[in-house]
């Protein structure tokens, strides 16, 4: 008679104060550390969570964790043991008071009226709004090192919701509008299938779509001018500081367009609050879809190279 292999040792879980005495102390600071963060962005379906900063003044209260998407404000708010109905208001006080987009309440265990609560919220807010339970499972085997696990038992159901938001804006838009539409969903399906790691956000009928790129308040923008009848892929560069970042980046203009293999259209926008370095394919009408595949090889092509070549660069900005 077979018999299984022998000595097979157990798979226990270990409470999380084992690990982690204190929440601002220590498991905050954990959480904020990067290789942290991009496990809970995996976790929870995102493409990155850069830190802004921990333990955030919001009023007379802190926040424990300020991160941003590369797009949205996201904030994080933990506990070491099972959800309570202090912390549910928290978050909400806390989104408001930093307009944040994505909420991440992250606990030992989650109490059903705390998972419905969120649920709720998902289900009753615009596609905007995104709100996320997270539990923390510390498992050890044996004498082994702990190993901590993310499970996601409430998450925004995008199919409804976006689904939901996205016919009512058709319906009430332009062609005009309508023919962007179907373009960014044939430009996001290409990208799935062939370049996974460029992960535009859901797409609408306006002129552009936007892709993360790793830094707070910039982003990779698409764009279609139907008037210009022009396509464009630029470095968008948002905020307060939008004119250092961009004076930062211009002494690498050369070195740049070198890796890049195309020149860029370096604007500073005097007037504006944003710059842009983008580049431009003329000749393009959205109106003449044979020509569409022309149009996604050359926007794939675009994107891929300058997050490629931009991406590491912007890291090391002040």
């Amino acid at each position: 008679m077979a018999t299984g292999p022998k000595n097979l040792s157990k798979l226990e879980r270990v409470p999380l104060r084992e690990a982690w005495k204190h929440e601002a102390g220590d498991f905050t600071p954990w959480l904020a550390e990067e290789e942290n963060l991009n496990a809970l962005a995996e976790a929870l379906g995102l493409s990155e969570l850069e830190l802004v900063a921990t333990e955030h003044w919001v009023g007379d209260f802190k926040l424990d964790i300020l991160c941003t998407d590369g797009e949205d404000q996201v904030i994080i708010e933990n506990q070491l043991e099972k959800t309570n109905h202090s912390h549910l208001g928290q978050l909400i006080a806390y989104a408001a008071g930093v307009g944040a987009k994505k909420v991440v309440w992250v606990a030992e265990s989650f109490r059903p009226e705390h998972e419905a609560a969120l649920q709720f919220l998902n289900e009753n807010t615009t596609e905007d709004l995104a709100f996320f339970a997270v539990e923390v499972e510390l498992w050890r085997i044996g004498d082994s090192p702990l190993a901590p696990k993310f499970e996601v038992p409430v998450k925004p159901n995008d199919w409804v919701k976006s689904g939901r938001e996205q016919v009512r804006a058709v319906s009430t838009s332009s062609p005009t509008k309508q023919l962007q539409q179907k373009f960014w969903m044939a430009l996001i399906e290409r990208l799935a299938a062939t370049q996974p790691q460029i992960r535009p956000q859901k797409p609408s009928p306006k002129a552009w779509l936007t892709i993360t790129i790793g830094k707070s308040r910039v982003q990779l923008s698409v764009t279609a001018n139907t008037r210009e009848e022009r396509l464009g892929v630029e470095l968008y560069l948002g905020g307060f500081d939008a004119k250092k970042n961009f004076t930062n980046l211009l002494p690498h203009k050369s070195d740049i367009e070198a890796s890049l293999g195309f020149e860029l259209d370096w604007q500073e926008l005097p007037d504006a609050d944003a710059c842009r370095v983008a580049t431009w394919y003329p000749n393009a009408s959205l109106k003449e879809e044979s020509r569409w595949q022309e149009y996604l090889d050359w926007l794939t092509n675009r994107l891929v190279t300058m997050d490629r070549v931009l991406r590491p660069i912007l890291r090391t900005l002040p």
